[in-house]
């Protein structure tokens, strides 16, 4: 490969690529009249989308211009709540909620008669009108995209498609026109700082790993993405896993030494896989990776290494022991990777998403990338955005930007009439933010000043139907199961957090427990081995800070205000709207609904009237459930107790 070589798949790509981004193109002569881009991330599909595309394919076979339609199969456009989707070009038409009949539709109204077809595009809830293009929605137009730039309008696995977005001319340019220093200057002066959740400035862990002796040095790109709810790198991976590549040779080059490289992906991820070894294949086809890549010096290959699925495995010294083929667990550092890593040489690792932002950063400038953000937090941050909202799906935006304008203007605000209560960042790791702090800026100093962490990206959104007590205790319980056991510690103090947060929720706490958790939270986070421990009692702690009063309902009141802990809640029949037709009886798992009377309903009818019996009750919901007309009362307290 060379500049010219470059330069020609470039020019070959253009007509197609420029139809498809300028609004005002014109169909590339000889070639397709319309091209249709299909989100084929793993959401989309998991939801029909390779259906549609089938029924799309049939429909344009059927109508006699399947030659004039070009298929592309996009990676995440990020609106995962309204997929499967599909994009329309030339009209730029976003349609959503797409099945096999659907297809029949675009067919027949806009390839062939040039209309909209409205019913396809979404209906915005708080205007109630149909949104045709991305500029139109609140939800894309808040956001700001460097990440994710080419996610969801290039072809996932066509290297000639990545290249013609300017794909691999940041390495050509590091490799011909820069020193590694300068390279990693560009990187430190661009302020981008580790994206995998501790926030370390990337230029000086380049600069460490440079600095280190060593004939040989490695560089690992860190997929190995565990949060629950979290889906950032997969989506970059599935999306545009030429851009990772191409990161992963610009840090080789930088460090020095360093002709192989390793990502280390997990394998529940089969689709992230699947696009990185195509990448991986046509990146060697082409020249890209291999000897001599462009006609320099410069030797680099990459390997795919694929997890157990060991949340622990995230943290860097696991992940180095995992991918040698041993135990995946920590040791203490240092030495540090930096000096002594994968195979006993020093080692650069770098997660998904600081990687893809190192080729924008080397095409223009560290000074571009700096101008976005904060001062201390420069660039962009990907986020997940899951739980109670309404347009779940992934985001990016500036650093700094509000926690607000994410829920409430890209995210939709909080569905089916419920209010907000709090944010969870950092996944397992990660704090709870509370209302009264929705306006706080997404950054590192800012999220960590109120016990948060940016983390990887994962932002659960929570409303007044959570139990933050039950919240807290879901994530020590995550954090207990996934501990290696290296490190007593973690090990120990995570079961005994979990365990009292486990009394608490089931009615049997204790006053004393309160202090206790503070405690035993205090001395994990300084005494345990890794990330992993250190940071399990950040859920804990931040509901303790800010949703204390819950956490004493639980224990003076034996009440959980959000109705969520079985124990602390109760079923009760009222008898005046009960009607007797027994679909509480035969719901109810353990036989604790009987008939204690009747009563003569409207026409002269008489009917049984039902009651709970306590001492059997095991509190499931399921007459509840099935009670159509609301004579089942869902209250709170414990019964016994009361």
């Amino acid at each position: 490969m060379n500049l010219q070589r470059l330069q020609e798949i470039r020019d070959r790509v253009a007509p197609s690529l420029n139809f498809r981004f300028q609004e005002a193109a014109e169909p590339p002569e000889d070639g397709p009249r319309w091209q249709v881009l299909i989100c084929a991330g793993a959401g989309c599909i998991s939801s029909g989308a390779d259906e549609f595309q089938a029924a799309l394919l049939q429909e344009l076979q059927e109508a006699g211009i399947a030659d004039q339609v070009q298929i592309v199969r996009t990676g995440c456009l990020g609106c995962c709540s309204l997929g499967p989707l599909a994009t329309t070009i030339p009209s730029r038409s976003l349609y959503v909620h797409l099945n096999p009949k659907a297809a029949e539709k675009i067919v027949q109204k806009e390839l062939l008669a040039g209309e909209t077809v409205e019913e396809l595009l979404h209906e915005d809830p708080a205007t109630g009108r149909r949104l045709r293009t991305q500029q139109e929605y609140p939800f894309f137009r808040h956001q700001k995209k460097i990440v994710l730039e080419h996610c969801g309008w290039i072809d996932a696995e066509s290297i000639e498609e990545y290249i013609g977005v300017g794909g691999y001319s940041a390495l050509y340019r590091a490799l011909t026109k820069m020193t590694p220093e300068e390279v990693i200057e560009e990187v430190s002066k661009s302020g981008l700082r580790g994206r995998g959740g501790a926030g370390f400035p990337t230029g000086t862990k380049w600069r460490f790993v440079r600095a280190a002796e060593g004939e040989t040095k490695y560089v690992i790109c860190n997929a190995d993405e565990g949060d629950p709810g979290a889906f950032m790198d997969r989506s970059v991976l599935e999306g545009d896993p030429h851009r990772v590549l191409e990161g992963m040779a610009i840090a080789a080059y930088a460090i020095g030494n360093c002709s192989q490289g390793y990502i280390y992906v997990r394998a529940e991820y089969p689709l992230a896989i699947e696009r990185l070894e195509k990448a991986i294949a046509q990146a060697r086809q082409y020249g890209l990776l291999g000897k001599r890549i462009f006609e320099t010096d410069f030797d680099f290959d990459i390997e795919i290494r694929i997890g157990a699925g060991a949340f622990v495995c995230g943290e860097e010294t696991a992940l180095i022991a995992s991918l040698e083929g041993k135990r995946g667990q920590p040791r203490p550092k240092p030495p540090f990777p930096a000096t002594q890593g994968a195979f006993g040489k020093p080692t650069l690792i770098n997660n998904v998403e600081t990687l893809a932002n190192v080729p924008p950063i080397i095409r223009n400038g560290g000074d571009w990338y700096a101008s976005f953000g904060t001062e201390k937090s420069k660039g962009t941050k990907v986020f997940a955005l899951a739980g109670k909202i309404r347009n779940t799906g992934l985001v990016e935006v500036e650093m700094g930007t509000p926690l607000r304008v994410v829920v409430e203007e890209i995210g939709g605000g909080v569905p089916d009439g419920r209010v907000f209560k709090a944010a969870q960042t950092g996944g397992p790791s990660g704090g709870c933010i509370p209302a009264d702090k929705l306006d706080i800026p997404l950054d590192y100093e800012s999220l960590q000043a109120i016990g948060a962490i940016v983390g990887s990206g994962g932002l659960i959104i929570m409303d007044d139907s959570s139990c933050m007590v039950d919240v807290a205790k879901f994530f020590m319980g995550f954090c207990m199961d996934e501990s290696c056991g290296k490190c007593p510690p973690c090990r120990v103090g995570t079961r005994q957090v979990y365990e009292i947060l486990d009394g608490i929720t089931s009615g049997k706490g204790r006053p004393s427990d309160l202090e206790l958790l503070e405690q035993l939270c205090e001395t994990i986070g300084k005494a345990s081995l890794c990330g992993l421990g250190q940071t399990a009692p950040n859920p804990v702690k931040t509901t303790l800070q800010y949703f204390r009063e819950e956490y004493e309902a639980h224990i003076r009141e034996k009440r959980c205000p959000a109705m969520v802990c079985r124990a602390l809640i109760h079923y009760e029949i009222d008898p005046r709207a009960c009607m007797g037709c027994a679909a509480c009886v035969r719901a109810c798992p353990v036989e604790s609904i009987h008939p204690i009377g009747e009563k003569e309903i409207k026409g002269g009818k008489t009917v049984p009237i039902f009651a709970i019996d306590q001492e059997v009750c095991i509190h499931c919901g399921s007459c509840f459930d099935v009670c159509r007309f609301d004579a089942v009362l869902k209250l709170a307290g414990n019964h016994a107790a009361r």
